[in-house]
């Protein structure tokens, strides 16, 4: 069993920034795939970046420039940078952990404010 603990959320005004983390449990994170997402009331998870074991990047187009995943494997942690926040990047993130198996943070909440 992997847990996920998210933080960094929060309130911010157009343009600000944000840092994500999430640390997960376990020995195993290095060989994991990992991922944020974000989800508004009455929609589904979306993808919002991802990072290989090998530290492959990929960022959905709406974020590209903008978000910068990474990770850091001797903290067990992921990131994800905002910058320049628009306030359609509200939402819940969650981070995915998927190594054999997923596993799911608890969400954290942004919100950017016109």
């Amino acid at each position: 069993q992997v847990q996920l603990v998210e933080s960094g959320g929060g309130s911010v005004q157009t343009g600000g920034s944000l840092r994500l983390s999430c640390v997960a449990s376990g020995n195993r994170f290095s060989r994991a795939i990992m991922s944020w997402y974000r989800q508004t009331p009455g929609n589904q998870r979306d993808l919002v970046a991802f990072i290989t074991a090998d530290g492959r990047t990929n960022h959905v187009d709406s974020v590209k420039g903008r978000f910068t995943i990474s990770r850091d494997n001797a903290k067990n942690t992921v990131y994800l940078e905002m910058n320049s926040l628009k306030p359609e990047d509200t939402a819940v993130y969650y981070c995915r952990y998927n190594e054999s198996k997923l596993y799911w943070g608890q969400g954290t909440q942004v919100t950017v404010s016109s």
